[in-house]
């Protein structure tokens, strides 16, 4: 079975939420993600939650958020497999865990057994795609989410690609076509 890793905001959902309440899918990534499932890929989510370590939000409010995205994701029948995520902050040094650094992605591959290195790894953020690299895994950069600032970054690491958001990635990694708009009746 194939895996892929995502990230969550940005790349699933708009940014930047902080309640199920605020939560909204971007559009055609559930659908993105039930054709992952419907095609046999092992969907995983890893996720920065920094927003836990400053009290922005509860276990309970990120819980209550994953919750409303699956129960949406299933609408579609899409599946995600697992989500790892690292509730540090981004000023705790000692995280080992915390995008950049990979061992949230080595911690994936131990736990499912696979090999990162042809594995996709989507994300908007720098941080994505630093940890993607250094886990050995296929980064992929999405612009939704912060991903047109990513892209304009001078630290953007070279021959990444990079999609107009998961949707577009999708049909790309599946081999499927661009659907022709239907034409509408005079």
């Amino acid at each position: 079975m194939q895996t892929i890793i995502l990230d969550r905001d940005g790349v699933i959902n708009e940014d930047e939420v902080r309640d199920a309440a605020d939560w909204r899918a971007i559009p055609g990534s559930l659908q993105a993600v039930a054709r992952l499932s419907q095609h046999g890929y092992r969907v995983v989510l890893a996720i920065n939650q920094g927003e836990l370590a400053n009290r922005k939000f509860s276990i309970e409010d990120f819980n209550s958020i994953n919750q409303k995205m699956l129960s949406h994701l299933a609408q579609f029948g899409g599946i995600i497999e697992a989500i790892f995520f690292c509730p540090c902050g981004a000023r705790e040094h000692d995280c080992n865990c915390r995008k950049p650094k990979p061992d949230m992605l080595n911690k994936i591959a131990s736990r499912l057994r696979i090999n990162l290195k042809d594995v996709p790894c989507v994300g908007d953020r720098l941080t994505d795609l630093q940890a993607a690299c250094a886990a050995g895994c296929q980064p992929v950069l999405v612009r939704t989410g912060r991903g047109e600032q990513t892209e304009c970054s001078k630290n953007m690491p070279p021959n990444i690609p990079v999609y107009d958001n998961l949707a577009a990635y999708v049909d790309v990694l599946l081999g499927t076509p661009k659907r022709c708009p239907i034409p509408s009746s005079p």
